[in-house]
């Protein structure tokens, strides 16, 4: 990450922006010296510049709530940074998700963490969980559970409750994830697809 940063623009500070990198919110504003920059590359967590201390402080050294650099990018005028990060806790020192109020959550990237999980179910293989055994019977069964699961999605659809529809979709979902898990393939496979066809 060799940058040509622009630190005298600002009297010898850069703002760095910091972006979750899973959820896209902004977490929060800081402000790196050349050394905070260094160092924030050197260990792979974020690392300011305090202008009423006047010292370097790593995000999460007394709280614990690291945030890990995921990507660095800089602006156009090379005087802003972009920080992508995975967070490990609340960033906010009142508490919250984010120094702006938001909570830093998208219910659609539980899909992502799911299919982790799945992953691991198949790497582990834990005896009496029910993936593992899906996993066991193979990829026709779990074609086969994708079918029957679209079938009892339709008929809720066309002559059932929302509630029951929503399950019966869930199921669905997770059969889905479980078969393309099986076949070396990730939800955002499915993703990217959809977004070439919109395109």
């Amino acid at each position: 990450m060799d940058m040509e940063l622009n630190f005298e623009k600002m009297g010898g500070l850069v703002p760095a922006i910091i972006q979750d990198n899973n959820t896209g919110k902004v977490l929060m504003l800081g402000f790196m010296n050349e050394e905070a920059y260094k160092k924030t590359v050197e260990t792979g967590k974020v690392t300011f510049y305090s202008r009423t201390r006047q010292q370097l402080w790593t995000k999460g050294e007394t709280s614990g709530n690291f945030l890990q650099v995921v990507n660095i990018l800089q602006d156009c005028d090379q005087d802003t940074l972009l920080i992508k990060a995975i967070p490990s806790g609340p960033v906010c020192h009142t508490g919250a998700d984010t120094c702006f109020g938001e909570r830093n959550h998208e219910d659609i990237m539980f899909l992502k963490y799911l299919q982790n999980f799945i992953e691991r179910r198949r790497q582990e293989m834990p005896e009496g969980s029910y993936t593992t055994s899906l996993f066991q019977k193979g990829v026709n069964r779990m074609a086969q559970k994708v079918g029957e699961e679209a079938v009892e999605t339709v008929i809720e659809a066309t002559n059932g409750t929302e509630d029951r529809l929503i399950y019966e979709a869930s199921d669905l979902i997770y059969h889905l994830i479980v078969l393309l898990t099986s076949k070396g393939l990730r939800i955002e496979d499915l993703a990217r697809e959809l977004e070439r066809r919109h395109k």
